[in-house]
């Protein structure tokens, strides 16, 4: 993977976390780090107009905007495997073989995330080489492409997805996007056929 790619989905990795109390500190950096020429100057433009909408936020504002999109959001959830598999019962396979990959190229999963939380693959992607590191990178940009199609182009993290498609991912075929809709299994919210009684 190009040097300029492992930089962007770093950086990404960083934006699209759970806004910590050093996350303004953190945008200040990658501010900075952006003016020692370590991208072209389009790339360097992008982030940097990707991240004003989030430098002119206070960090109440930062938390409350990716609770109510990342975290209440069906379609724009940062899980892989939610996207690929929705609520299937093969998830949690799917889950396991992730967390592998990640045990066997030497590193460990965040604690207290799901080894598909998709801010820790971008920066596992960036960083490590392993067998099947290609096909990781196609999964991530079908899954990144579906949430950019499902974001607006208002919202304050639209332009760090918008980086990522046109900077990073190769773009997804039609093929591709159609098999992960068919693959997808909503939960069964049917009514109970009789009710439950609590006591």
């Amino acid at each position: 993977m190009e040097e300029q790619k492992r930089v962007i989905l770093t950086i990404a990795s960083r934006i699209l976390s759970y806004p910590s109390d050093t996350f303004l500190q953190e945008l200040s950096e990658i501010r900075e780090f952006l003016q020692d020429d370590v991208l072209s100057f389009d790339a360097k433009d992008s982030v940097e107009k990707a991240i004003e909408p989030l430098v002119a936020m206070s960090l109440k504002e930062l938390r409350e905007t990716y609770v109510a999109a990342f975290d209440l959001k069906k379609d724009l959830g940062l899980y892989l495997t939610s996207h690929e598999l929705g609520d299937s019962p093969k998830r949690g396979a799917a889950l396991i073989k992730l967390q592998k990959i990640i045990n066997i190229a030497g590193f460990e999963r965040v604690e207290g995330e799901l080894a598909d939380y998709m801010p820790m693959l971008f920066e596992f992607l960036a960083v490590a080489t392993f067998p099947d590191q290609e096909r990781l990178e196609r999964r991530l940009a079908t899954a990144t492409q579906r949430i950019f199609n499902h974001l607006s182009d208002e919202h304050p993290y639209f332009g760090i997805f918008s980086v990522l498609m046109s900077l990073v991912f190769p773009k997804p075929t039609a093929e591709e996007i159609q098999k992960l809709e068919q693959e997808r299994e909503e939960a069964d919210l049917e009514p109970m056929p009789y009710p439950i009684m609590y006591q």
